[in-house]
């Protein structure tokens, strides 16, 4: 058996990081009254709390049109895997908000959506130098009932680290 590569004492100093979100139910009861684009508007004007991942991963919604949305977060050191870079599920869940949230533009009041899959290609390594990451998502085909959308994501820089492609399952639940 082999020693341990180091030990707890070896590690520097502990870092941490506080998350404060609010009851996501207040958002969720208030969705199906608005149409997706006003939904979301709300939540980036802070009419409405952002959903707690926001909160947790740190992204910003900052533009909203129809069939387009921008998602901007910053990473820290919190969301670094054990290799040293930003781990992947950060930049996935980026792509899954942009891509998800771009089709909830197209929506009227009343009709909902979920992700029936999400295909993200990583294209370079995200780090702390990465700067802010931009993940713009643009409805590629709106539909009745299936739509799809596709997803960039770039460093401060301009580079793409990675582009995604999903589709979305809509869901009208307004009365016939």
């Amino acid at each position: 058996m082999s020693e341990p590569v180091g030990r707890a004492l070896d590690w520097g100093d502990p870092r941490s990081k506080s998350v404060t979100w609010h009851d996501p139910s207040v958002a969720a009861a208030v969705a199906p009254t608005l149409s997706g684009l006003e939904f979301l508007q709300a939540i980036r004007d802070g009419r409405l709390p952002p959903p707690p991942m926001m909160s947790l991963l740190g992204t910003r919604l900052r533009e909203i049109e129809p069939g387009l949305v921008v998602f901007e977060c910053e990473p820290d050191e919190s969301v670094y895997n054990p290799i040293g870079v930003v781990h992947g599920g950060l930049v996935c869940a980026m792509a899954d908000s942009a891509a998800a949230c771009s089709v909830q533009t197209t929506l009227e009041a009343g009709v909902l959506y979920t992700s029936i899959d999400l295909t993200v290609s990583y294209l370079r390594p995200v780090t702390l130098a990465s700067g802010v990451l931009r993940a713009t998502g643009r409805v590629t085909k709106p539909g009745r009932r299936v739509a799809f959308s596709a997803v960039e994501i770039a460093d401060g820089a301009g580079k793409l680290v990675a582009t995604a492609t999903s589709s979305c399952l809509i869901i009208d639940r307004r009365a016939p």
